[in-house]
């Protein structure tokens, strides 16, 4: 075999060991190991090459960017537990409730609040059905519209700042996480504006299926209603502006005056605040947490080890020039790029993590797009937009699975009358799959969606710069110039000590 047929057959082979099903980290280093013993055997590359990969492995625990994902990553659990999510839902649900489809819009809305402050998917899908789906189910909302609507609304945390997908493509990118947020709150907004729409239109054409709630049905009115709704909003805004704020990830904002590892560990202190403010921050709470953020952190760094070796293997054997080959050729242009990235990148996640297309195939895909002369920020906004249909994809979307277990928890517990069945989960998340599709359509024609967002590039034109030089004074120096010129020798005179 000649090493130029070797990077399809390694990439060929990623695909299948990424299939079968065995912890990605382990499975990749072990086909990168074996592809290079093979490689040095037909002398592609020398032993000593792979010397470096002690070395590359130390700049990954070195990097003190990924430092950001456990700070987010504990700051999220802990306004998970808090009770956070159960206090907003409850108010904005009494809010619209008494509208058509006032529940589904207090979900968005809340989901949206929740994604910019915890980043959990799992923690908010189970949150926002322990509370509203035995609320739509008792008034009887569409079953479909109530799964799609649950889980849709879970997944929203992907994409809104500040979400650890962000995190990790600005690392791989090479990008300011600042401007990877900023970027993002473009179709963060039009995604919460196409499901508020979808839900408009759908309580007008179908009224029965989402029904408006009694007023009777209230617990709160007025005032009291209003500040039990802006005690969660509040603190939550603050929270966000604080922590979004600092690394320079609002828009309209070019000055950042901490890194994100600094915005996260404010976050955190930001997190148990809110908690301490709720009276629920217990050393439980606290434990919990700190296991969920250790063990999310460890499979960061193992599958981030396990594509380093890989991907040095992959690079020794002209990786890199082969998919950018494959890639660049594609007709099209830019946009014929995209639109077939973004589908593989759909049907890859069907059954990988965002942590391992991140981590695996965008450092193989970022350099074709830049020399495509694509916006990397733009880039990667748009691959988190197509990551999230991840959690959505039937069957095998993890929001799914998440709701599918909270629904059979809530029937055993009979807080819901009747179980929800399967088919109208899956059945009931193709319209908001759909939606997230469309999002990724419009960011690929529409790219001022995320770069509107962005600080304006200076442009330079270089034929058109002009250097003026003083004119020298006829008189001879100045006592000024004089001292300058000493002052400046003296300095040459002390560096060559």
């Amino acid at each position: 075999m000649e090493m130029v047929n070797f990077a399809p057959v390694m990439f060929a082979g990623l695909i299948v060991i990424m299939l079968i099903g065995f912890p990605v980290a382990f499975s990749l280093a072990a086909l990168g190991l074996a592809s290079a013993l093979y490689a040095i055997q037909m002398g592609w590359f020398p032993a000593a090459f792979m010397g470096n990969l002690p070395i590359s492995l130390f700049s990954i625990l070195n990097n003190e960017l990924l430092l950001a994902i456990p700070f987010f990553t504990f700051m999220g659990t802990i306004l998970e537990k808090c009770g956070l999510a159960e206090d907003m839902l409850d108010s904005m649900g009494q809010l619209f409730g008494t509208k058509r489809g006032g529940v589904g819009y207090s979900v968005i809305i809340v989901g949206f609040i929740l994604g910019a402050i915890t980043g959990t998917v799992a923690g908010q899908v189970i949150a926002m059905a322990l509370i509203s789906l035995p609320v739509m189910m008792k008034y009887n909302y569409n079953m479909r519209y109530a799964t799609g609507v649950l889980a849709a609304s879970g997944t929203i945390t992907q994409l809104v700042p500040p979400s650890l997908v962000l995190v990790v493509l600005a690392d791989q990118l090479g990008k300011p996480v600042g401007d990877m947020y900023k970027g993002a709150w473009g179709p963060s907004l039009l995604q919460v504006g196409m499901f508020v729409i979808y839900t408009f239109l759908l309580s007008r054409i179908k009224p029965d299926y989402l029904p408006a709630i009694p007023r009777t049905e209230r617990t709160l009115d007025g005032w009291a209603l209003w500040k039990k709704a802006l005690r969660g909003i509040i603190p939550s805004a603050a929270l966000i502006f604080t922590v979004l704020g600092s690394m320079g990830g609002l828009p309209g904002q070019s000055v950042a005056i901490a890194t994100p590892t600094e915005a996260g560990a404010m976050g955190v202190v930001g997190a148990l605040l809110l908690a301490a403010m709720s009276k629920r921050l217990t050393k439980a709470l606290i434990w919990e947490a700190m296991t969920g953020t250790m063990r999310l952190t460890a499979m960061v760094v193992f599958i981030l080890i396990g594509s380093r070796v890989f991907s040095q293997v992959f690079q020794g054997v002209d990786g890199a020039v082969w998919v950018e080959h494959l890639l660049t050729g594609l007709p099209g242009g830019q946009v014929g790029f995209l639109i077939v990235v973004n589908i593989f990148v759909f049907f890859l996640a069907f059954f990988l993590d965002f942590f391992e297309i991140a981590f695996i195939i965008v450092p193989m895909l970022a350099p074709v797009a830049d020399k495509l002369g694509i916006d990397l920020v733009w880039f990667g906004v748009l691959l988190c937009v197509n990551l999230q249909t991840s959690f959505m994809h039937p069957p095998f979307g993890f929001a799914l699975f998440y709701l599918r277990g909270i629904a059979d928890t809530l029937f055993k517990d009979k807080r819901i009358p009747v179980p929800v069945q399967s088919n109208d989960i899956y059945m009931g998340a193709i319209p908001w799959v759909i939606m997230q599709v469309i999002l990724v359509f419009v960011v690929i024609f529409v790219p001022q969606s995320v770069t509107m967002f962005l600080d304006k590039e200076i442009k330079v034109d270089v034929d058109k710069v002009k250097i003026e030089f003083q004119a020298p004074n006829e008189a001879g120096p100045t006592k000024s110039d004089a001292e300058e010129q000493k002052r400046i020798e003296d300095l040459f005179k002390a560096s060559q000590k």
